[in-house]
């Protein structure tokens, strides 16, 4: 009963508010009214209109939904997860429709010699919905189209370690 308490006063104050439990059909207007304006809006690949909640460039979450003919948005979902990420696997994609797809990046690298310079770009999110991660989707030498894509570790959660700590 102690700590039902605590979470119970916790739920009074924050009216279980969360983004992700936006009932499918919801006008956008709606939604923006409680959770604000989205951090993007945009034509998707298959013409539909697109928009994304973001926590980029720090924050390790984003929610993206398409809008119908009506202005309502069919479902509010997580997108910056394992599952969805892999899309990319599905047919070319260019960095517009990437940015249409996640939101915009946490940050964009170059990586490789000038001959093979590729373009990374960089989205925090938690790997397996645990680790603290960010994943690398890289876009070729040309930097046109996506090339490939990994998870890997967020070194703005590593520890600095020195001899002796281990």
């Amino acid at each position: 009963m102690r700590t039902l308490i605590p979470i119970l006063f916790c739920a009074a104050l924050t009216g279980c508010a969360d983004i992700g439990h936006t009932p499918p059909d919801t006008p956008l207007a709606t939604i923006t009214a409680q959770f604000g304006a989205p951090t993007l809006q945009c034509t998707n690949r298959n013409g539909q209109q697109r928009v994304i909640w973001s926590q980029q460039p720090l924050g390790q979450y984003a929610w993206g939904g398409n809008l119908d003919a009506q202005g309502r948005v069919q479902a509010v979902t997580p997108i910056l997860t394992d599952e969805h990420f892999e899309v990319l696997r599905q047919g070319t994609w260019t960095p517009e429709q990437v940015r249409c797809e996640f939101g915009p990046p946490a940050f964009i690298d170059q990586i490789g010699l000038p001959s093979v310079r590729q373009t990374v770009w960089n989205y925090r999110y938690k790997q397996d919905h645990v680790w603290n991660s960010l994943m690398f989707v890289y876009f070729g030498h040309d930097g046109r189209h996506v090339t490939q894509f990994n998870p890997g570790p967020d070194p703005m959660y590593e520890h600095d370690r020195k001899f002796g700590d281990f």
